[in-house]
């Protein structure tokens, strides 16, 4: 039996990074993991923190993606709760030392602690990306899944791993050590005192942004001409590149936001083994300011991130004989909706 919200330790830690009101707006619209609910503790579960962090990635998302923003209400005021499946980042493998975490690094340094494992490694070809996927050990159906892509300069032309290396040598890590102690700490524990959690929160709610200077637009084109995914990193850095909602069908889902005028992809991406389905909404626009070749700003439209569908099917775990939600992913079909922060051209809007 699940406890109430009201007084929970999640509700407490959401109030460490959000108001009230959304704080509110959140539980009315999340389907939230009864193992996420316990009554006000000294001590808060990396389980709890975890779901925390998880909220709040969400709320951040639909901050920035209006589609994805207007599904949700949507739902909402059908009296349908959304159930988080998981959220994707992207990262770069660089190939000279620095000071910041590099590659997947950055992310696992989080999601290690929080009680994250890698769960599956899906190598992505034609973008010269990795695929990774962390599952929570403490509740994998119910708590978000996080896949972190991190893109390969190598296997790109000398020009372009140059420019790479211009924009992300800006880098500044956002996390203090005060903060990675207290990650070690949960590590070890599992928990943390109330107060300490809810310092950590925001800090790893933080990381989740850019961390560089944004690239001119000689460096922005640059990037384009050879990969959609490092130019969507050069300006979107280490934001929820999308968030998925988990659906029961969703060919239909597809059809009626579809038939709203909605942009979803227009096809769905089927798993090889036929049990995982998944389409999007096309990434929402954002606009930068961007150093044109005389130094001038410009304004430029890009893509930024979007949302996700997803439908999974169990399966009899043959070896021990249980049913068990699907929660793997497919190569084939991520590189699919990869294409959804590629823009309708390989050309950036200048206003």
């Amino acid at each position: 039996m699940m406890h109430s919200i009201t007084g929970s330790n999640l509700q407490a830690l959401l109030h460490a990074v959000l108001d009230t009101s959304t704080t509110e707006q959140l539980f009315d619209r999340l389907e939230i993991p009864a193992s996420t609910i316990r009554p006000a503790a000294d001590q808060i579960t990396r389980l709890e923190l975890a779901q925390a962090l998880n909220m709040a990635l969400f709320q951040q998302l639909l901050g920035h993606v209006p589609s994805g923003r207007a599904y949700v209400e949507d739902a909402t005021a059908a009296g349908i709760r959304i159930c988080f499946d998981h959220g994707a980042v992207r990262t770069v493998l660089r190939q000279q030392a620095s000071d910041f975490p590099n590659g997947e690094a950055f992310f696992t340094r989080l999601l290690l602690p929080l009680g994250y494992q890698r769960n599956g490694v899906y190598p992505l070809p034609r973008l010269h990306m990795t695929g990774r996927v962390y599952t929570h050990l403490d509740d994998p159906e119910n708590i978000a899944q996080f896949f972190v892509s991190e893109l390969h300069p190598e296997h790109f032309s000398a020009p372009f791993q140059a420019v790479v290396e211009e924009v992300l040598s800006s880098a500044v890590d956002p996390l203090p050590a005060a903060m990675q102690q207290l990650l070690t700490q949960l590590a070890s524990t599992g928990t943390l005192p109330f107060a300490a959690a809810s310092l950590l929160l925001p800090a790893m709610l933080n990381c989740f942004a850019r961390h560089h200077r944004l690239p001119t637009q000689t460096q922005y084109q640059q990037l384009l001409a050879e990969s959609a995914e490092m130019a969507w990193i050069a300006t979107e850095g280490s934001v929820f590149n999308h968030a998925t909602d988990r659906v029961k069908d969703v060919e239909e889902t597809a059809a009626q936001q579809r038939a709203l005028g909605r942009p979803i992809k227009d096809l769905v991406e089927v798993s090889r083994n036929g049990r995982v389905r998944q389409t999007a909404f096309r990434a929402d626009k954002v606009s930068y300011q961007l150093s044109d070749q005389h130094g001038q700003l410009t304004p430029v439209v890009v893509p930024g991130s979007f949302y996700e569908f997803i439908s999974r099917d169990s399966y009899t775990d043959p070896v021990s004989g249980v049913s068990k939600l699907d929660l793997s992913f497919d190569s084939g079909n991520a590189q699919g909706i990869f294409k959804m922060t590629a823009g309708d051209s390989r050309e950036a809007s200048v206003c």
